[in-house]
């Protein structure tokens, strides 16, 4: 929820049967290309929780504390990964090739993001563990770029390592914008609030930002590995795959920014966290910048089910 008072407005509706059941309120910023806000709804100036969508950060401060990754990996370490076996495969060979093991990670065991594969994963008589979890790739990362420097790798998650305040440094100079608060991710990462603005602005900077430095190496390895990101069936994928040049990066509890290569950008956050709502919203926005390609419908389209039927849908309010 946004610490504003501001009533925010409708972003998303659910209609079942021709009724309106429910309502989903957010905020959302639309930045145009040359950075100036072009649509605000809500309070996009609010600090917010990016959740997740702050992990394209957390992948460019390893890259400044000296780590060189690149590639599948460099994607892995802004990744909210599904737990497919190429994950979890890349992980594990990570962790190896840095002298780490799972015992290392500081992840809540888990089961693997994408419900498909948490089925296959139970039926295959697994239990949750740290590198199911779908931040085990960022963790990796910020556990190798530790070890290169030498720093404390069992307090690698403390607000006041080394390591992340490089990530408050990015963070800031990213955003334009001081971090309004920091709170601890589901991860267990430090987590830090910000507002949608700083964060479209953010993201902004990353597909803008000159070859060779630390935020495109980030946006260039997320756009060329996208699987890698997220997952073979998730809307991030989907959208880096199918768009060129956009950066995607979704976060928990209904936070999402995406940057298109010529600058524009767009933030939100659902106040209630709900992630249905999260395509037709995300749908909407782009539709708002202009984009028209079959991924944006492929996004926007959330059915609702009764008796087995189709009998309405989640669709956006704006």
């Amino acid at each position: 929820m946004t610490s504003s008072t501001i009533a925010t407005p409708v972003l998303a509706e659910v209609v079942r049967s021709g009724f309106v059941e429910g309502r989903h309120r957010g905020s959302l910023v639309v930045l145009a290309a040359d950075g100036g806000v072009e649509l605000a709804l809500g309070d996009p100036a609010a600090a917010v929780f990016p959740r997740s969508s702050n992990k394209p950060m957390q992948a460019a401060a390893v890259l400044r504390a000296g780590l060189d990754l690149s590639g599948e990996r460099l994607a892995m370490a802004a990744a909210s990964h599904s737990g497919e076996s190429f994950h979890l495969d890349l992980v594990r060979q990570m962790l190896a090739e840095y002298e780490l093991s799972a015992d290392h990670l500081r992840t809540p065991p888990d089961l693997p993001l994408d419900p498909a594969e948490a089925e296959a994963y139970l039926a295959a008589g697994r239990v949750r563990d740290r590198i199911a979890m779908n931040c085990s790739g960022k963790h990796t990362a910020m556990l190798a770029a530790c070890a290169a420097n030498g720093w404390p790798l069992e307090t690698y998650l403390d607000p006041g390592h080394p390591l992340q305040l490089l990530v408050r440094d990015v963070v800031e100079e990213a955003t334009g914008e001081r971090v309004a608060h920091v709170g601890t991710d589901g991860c267990g990462a430090p987590l830090m609030a910000l507002s949608l603005t700083g964060l479209a602005r953010a993201f902004r900077s990353f597909v803008l930002a000159e070859p060779g430095t630390e935020a495109r190496r980030v946006a260039d390895a997320m756009r060329a590995h996208p699987e890698y990101v997220a997952g073979t069936r998730r809307p991030d994928t989907w959208l880096m795959r199918e768009l060129p040049g956009a950066l995607a990066k979704m976060g928990a509890e209904a936070v999402q920014a995406v940057a298109l290569p010529d600058g524009r950008a767009l933030a939100f956050k659902v106040d209630d966290g709900a992630s249905r709502a999260l395509g037709p919203v995300l749908a909407r926005a782009l539709e708002l910048l202009g984009v028209s390609s079959p991924v944006v419908a492929r996004i926007g389209e959330v059915p609702l089910f009764g008796g087995g039927e189709r009998v309405g849908e989640i669709r956006a309010a704006f």
